[in-house]
């Protein structure tokens, strides 16, 4: 989705062999929303694995955003994204409905992320970090 070489100033990290993650950042609309931003696979940008790790944030926990020089992770991230993305298509209305509310955000990410963590054992794929499972 980017090209591993070029980081630009605002960008959305996550995992690109997590097909929930991938599947998120496609659909999202959020450079209709924020204008240019990278869509950086976190398996083809270590500096930014490295970056958001240096912060105490790791990418097999939750997507990371960074945006005019504020970090989001995890539930902060997927509330942040629900605010900035436009309404237009099914998926972000659906997106902005479940997530708009920072507790509701809060309180259904560890299941998204159980979610992402069982599919990645059942399709045979690692996790960013492996050997450090937290369900």
């Amino acid at each position: 989705m980017s090209d591993p070489g070029k980081v630009s100033s605002n960008w959305l990290l996550y995992d690109g062999e997590c097909p929930f993650c991938s599947r998120y950042v496609r659909h999202v609309r959020l450079r209709e929303a924020v204008g240019p931003i990278m869509l950086a696979n976190a398996r083809e940008h270590a500096a930014l694995v490295d970056e958001v790790r240096r912060l105490g944030f790791d990418v097999d926990t939750g997507m990371v955003l960074k945006l005019d020089g504020n970090y989001y992770h995890g539930a902060d991230c997927i509330h942040a994204l629900a605010l900035l993305t436009t309404s237009s298509g099914w998926f972000n209305r659906v997106n902005s409905l479940m997530f708009r509310s920072a507790t509701v955000s809060r309180l259904l990410y560890p299941v998204l992320r159980t979610g992402r963590n069982l599919t990645l054992r059942l399709l045979g794929r690692t996790r960013l970090q492996p050997g450090l499972d937290e369900a």
